[in-house]
């Protein structure tokens, strides 16, 4: 049994005093002072892990001026805090042991959009790609384009000063910041705006904070102008942090936001920016060039930059490769063919830019034509993408490539803390040579990517920082990484912040460092906002780079076997992907409806970690308490749960987290790491289950796929209970809700009408080989055969059409709902009982199709993951199956409306694939299908039959389905793959989706 784990207080709590102090204050954000929060806000994109005292998620700029006016009292001047945005850098910037401070929650308002000015006002915590949606239909966007756009913030993105690919063209995020609201550690709400003349004189003239921070900027940049010009590199990317030499414009104007832009929350709180939005392009193209090898690439790269295009982004061989094995790769597979049989060492993506399709081509003919007309051995050929939506598709596989380079098997994995170096354009080929000679000398792995048109290369050298003997090595190939960015004139911060890494700030900037020393203290005298950073008001010590705490030397504890049973959980590298705010996107739905961080793949994966540290503390093995038959509790156990000194149990922290989890397996098909949280949570309810007592529901829906035939003999029982109220009320106190009434008719009353036999393996092994090739084996899942036999009908009906003779799979225990709430002993007997049989089919080289994607998934996944892989062989989906028997121009009955298609999330990000095969086969039907996009619709099988999982079931389904129904006109078919998916939209819509295989037995020539 899993012991009680208490957490010992790793950093001296703050005073309770000061959150009520807070409230009394006025203050209407959240304040989370609980264990899990404080270990989700411990770690970004780095290898560090600072746990915070408590978080903050502020409403509003009041809600701001709030904590400062509060922190600014005798009481609270010992605490620091640090704002925070996304969540996704990768030097540690926004790690604290003080208070952090989260806009991402609340403050993620678009105020004001001006498309005649093109200026839009938005608070810190809105996500760049959610503006660009907005600014879409007036045709302007907010540059640059980073690769976390969909999670990136626009405060985050301020105090990083990011940028990203066509940073060459668009500049860094300070070129589009207009005006800054910040709020100051005194109180004061202030807005900084490009100043002049008499505005900038009475600035100058203030008695108070604002007047002391522009004198002192101003004298600075007036007495040390040309050191400034003498230390600040020339390069594109030259850093962030203070930027003293931009405060001054060419034309006379005082620019306070070139400090404020790239201050990692060093300096002010921001609350709400003013932003300069640009036309979007009308046409876009890119050429895709192959290479035999990187520095190939990197080589010509510069030829290419001098073709004036858009942008130039390079990836090696390492990151290409990774693509590859990528949910992504499906859609741009055929702009990177293989060459010959050999596969490209390095890639270079060239954009094209236009204002009409005349000057595309006439841009494209250049750029192709110089690649033609300058033979060059290494060029294995190239490629043209044209339009947005392939040349979106491409630039998202290079957006993910970070987290790519996570995806890598055992414990020593690339990590970020040497990854943005930049060096003039002209010097990249010869400095990276020299880089690649320096981890080759360390001997370690690595993989690269970046902006070579401007200089910038991201390099991740894989080591485990578990390990001790690779520990010393952050310290010194950070060191020879910054003597040779020196040596070719550049610097080791260029794109992604200090943070961290500030302790090399005095050393780069020499006699200027005490001028930075001076804004800081202007700003923030007593060094409260986010210390150790860029700069210290006083002589407290910058933070530095091997002092800070490792992740890696609290994973030291659990040890590479436990990280490794436990689905990559402790290798997340908290890249953020399951941060995207997109509605539309499958990734992990219960961050989308909660907006709480806990409730992420990152989250609950940092949970985990923490759990599994707690018990490799207590000298336990937590693998051994998985495969224990959980029990219903008797009363007797149910004392661990109400016993209080059990209430501390870091254990109900992370079941907290888990219960909210779909388990729709989106995380494991779209993490570029394939965290799968619904494996490790299926292993952490098992364990939990071994102390403390399991709801009423459990044991319910555990069995149901058992209980299923005695409740279709029972049918009007069974309906009478989820029909009728006093029903509703009974289920709904066993913990369930919007149960499903089973129709007249079952499969087998069904079966036995259309003579459909029951595959039976010794049979079919005395059949010819001939007659066997004309069978199809349906394997039904007990959900559709019960609850949707239609279905099952339909796929039946369908395959005799198209000349075969289908015969069902016996009535089986799927297993899933077993596996999802930790029933890991009962699975995996249920999983070899089927598993054998269904192989024992597939043996005689019989095609297995499942109809259902969840359940049928579940066998390519949770099932291979078992001891002795009870089922080698696949069972096919539906648009699997057809699509391999070669569909061709079947006559099909005339539609008049569109058909469009919903997939189930599980199918649509693990069987990526599908989407594509779903389209071939109606097209062999003569019609285009539409794939709608959509996110998940909240049921996800029995999630949404939860009464507690109910308000967030609801709120999915809101996100995105309800309007795609509600759209639906009656001419049209809209149709969904997955049962719990049409489950959800009766359920709510009292509309009854149609399965694919229904629409094409109906649309099938009767006379076929």
């Amino acid at each position: 049994m899993i012991p009680r784990l208490d957490r010992p207080a790793s950093v001296a709590d703050a005073p309770p005093s000061f959150f009520e102090r807070l409230i009394e204050a006025g203050f209407r954000g959240d304040i989370e002072t609980r264990a899990g929060s404080r270990i989700v806000h411990a770690t970004d994109n780095s290898i560090y892990q600072m746990e915070p005292q408590a978080v903050l998620f502020p409403r509003g700029a009041e809600d701001l001026q709030i904590i400062a006016r509060t922190l600014s009292e005798p009481a609270f001047r010992n605490l620091t805090v640090a704002p925070r945005g996304g969540g996704t850098g990768t030097n540690g910037q926004s790690l604290t042991h003080g208070i952090v401070i989260d806009c991402s929650r609340h403050m993620n308002r678009i105020l004001h959009i001006d498309p005649v000015r093109r200026i839009a006002r938005v608070e810190a915590g809105v996500v760049k790609d959610a503006l660009n949606r907005a600014l879409k239909p007036f045709g302007l966007f907010f540059a640059p384009e980073l690769s976390t756009s969909n999670r990136a913030t626009i405060g985050g993105m301020i105090s990083t000063d990011a940028c990203g690919q066509g940073s060459c063209l668009y500049g860094k995020t300070s070129n589009h910041v207009l005006a800054l609201r910040t709020v100051l550690m005194d109180g004061t709400d202030f807005w900084s705006r490009l100043l002049e003349g008499a505005d900038l004189e009475a600035a100058l003239q203030r008695q108070d904070r604002i007047g002391d921070i522009h004198r002192v900027a101003e004298r600075i940049t007036r007495e040390k102008q040309q050191r400034i010009k003498e230390v600040f590199p020339n390069l594109n990317r030259y850093m962030t942090g203070y930027d003293l030499a931009h405060v001054r414009r060419d034309d006379g104007r005082f620019d306070l936001n070139a400090i404020l832009c790239g201050s990692e929350g060093t300096l002010a709180m921001i609350a709400e920016a003013e932003l300069n939005l640009l036309p979007l392009p009308a046409e876009v193209a890119l050429v895709n060039i192959r290479y035999n090898d990187f520095n190939a690439a990197l080589e010509d790269a510069r030829n290419l930059t001098a073709l004036k295009v858009a942008s130039v982004e390079t990836v090696d061989e390492k990151v290409l490769g990774l693509a590859k094995g990528d949910i992504v790769w499906t859609a741009i597979s055929r702009f990177f063919p293989d060459d010959e049989g050999t596969a490209a060492n390095g890639i270079n993506i060239v954009e094209v830019l236009a204002d009409n399709e005349a000057e595309l081509e006439q841009k494209l003919a250049a750029v192709t034509g110089a690649l033609e007309n300058a033979a060059n051995p290494n060029r294995l050929g190239h490629t043209v993408a044209r339009g947005h939506k392939d040349a979106e598709a491409i630039w998202t596989m290079r957006k993910r490539a970070v987290g790519l380079l996570g995806n890598v098997e055992g414990p020593v994995r690339p990590v970020a803390f040497v990854e943005d170096t930049a060096v003039p354009p002209e010097h990249l080929a010869a400095y990276i040579r020299e880089f690649r000679a320096l981890l080759d000398k360390a001997g370690v792995a690595y993989g690269m990517f970046g902006h070579v048109d401007a200089g910038v290369l991201h390099v991740r050298p894989a080591l485990d920082l578990a390990r001790p003997d690779h520990v010393p090595l952050v310290r010194e190939i950070s060191d020879a990484v910054v003597a040779l960015t020196r040596k070719y004139g550049g610097v080791l911060w260029g794109e992604h912040g200090k943070g961290v890494r500030s302790e090399y700030v005095p050393e780069f900037f020499g006699d200027l460092y005490p001028c930075l020393q001076e804004i800081k203290r202007a700003f923030d005298p007593e060094n409260r906002l986010n210390p150790g950073k860029i700069a210290s008001a006083d002589a407290t010590p910058l933070l530095k780079i091997d002092e800070v705490p490792l992740r890696g030397a609290l994973d030291r504890a659990i040890g590479n076997d436990i990280r490794a049973a436990f689905d990559d959980a402790a290798y997340c590298n908290g890249n953020g992907a399951c941060f995207d705010f997109d509605e539309t996107s499958p990734m992990c739905p219960s961050y989308k409806a909660s907006r709480d961080r806990r409730l992420s793949p990152k989250g609950r994966a940092s949970l985990m970690r923490e759990w599994l540290r707690l018990i490799a503390e207590k000298g336990l093995d937590p693998r051994r308490e998985l495969m224990k038959p959980s029990r219903f509790a008797l009363p007797r156990r149910a004392l661990n749960t109400l016993n209080p000194a059990n209430r501390e149990d870091f254990s109900h922290e992370v079941k907290s987290a888990m219960d909210s989890c779909l388990s729709c397996k989106a995380c494991a098909g779209q993490c570029p790491v394939k965290v799968s949280v619904p494996a490790f949570r299926s292993k952490f309810l098992a364990a939990y289950h071994g102390r403390y007592l399991r709801p009423l529901k459990d044991p319910l829906v555990a069995s149901i796929e058992t209980l299923l035939p005695l409740m279709a003999r029972l049918r009007p029982v069974y309906n009478a209970v989820v029909e009728t109220k006093p029903g509703k009320v009974l289920m709904r106190l066993m913990g369930l809700t919007a149960l499903p009434a089973l129709p007249e008719r079952s499969l087998d009353n069904q079966a036995c009408r259309l003579n459909v036999p029951v595959a039976d393996p010794e049979a079919l092994a005395r059949l010819a080989p001939e007659e066997r090739k004309a069978v199809v084996v349906l394997v039904v899942d007990a959900f559709t055969a019960h609850f949707d036999p239609a279905v099952a009908v339909a796929a039946v009906s369908l395959a005799r059409k198209l000349g075969f003779n289908p015969m069902l799979a016996r009535g089986h225990v799927n297993g899933k709902a077993l596996y999802v709430h930790g029933y890991l002993a009962r699975f995996e007997k249920a999983a070899h009982q089927t598993g054998a049989y269904l192989q024992s089919l597939a043996d005689l080289d019989l095609p297995l199709v499942g109809l259902d994607p969840s359940m049928t998934l579940a066998f390519r996944s949770e099932y291979k993951t078992l001891p002795g892989n009870p089922l080698k062989a696949t069972v096919a989906l539906p648009e699997e199956w057809l699509v391999s028997i070669g569909l061709r121009n079947i006559a099909s009955t005339a539609i008049q409306g569109n058909v469009s298609l919903m997939v189930h999330c599980t199918e649509r990000t693990n069987a990526a694939a599908s989407i594509g095969q779903w389209k071939a086969v109606f097209k062999a039907f003569g019609l285009t299908l539409e794939m709608v996009d959509t996110g998940c619709c909240g049921m996800a099988g029995t999630f949404g039959h939860e009464v507690r999982n109910r308000p967030m079931s609801e709120t999915l389904y809101a996100m995105s389905w309800a309007e795609t129904v509600k759209r639906q006109q009656p001419e049209d078919i809209l149709m969904a793959s997955g049962y719990s998916c049409r489950s959800q939209v009766k359920a709510i819509d009292r509309r009854s989706l149609p399965h694919p295989l229904q629409v094409l037995d109906r649309l099938f020539p009767a006379n076929s």
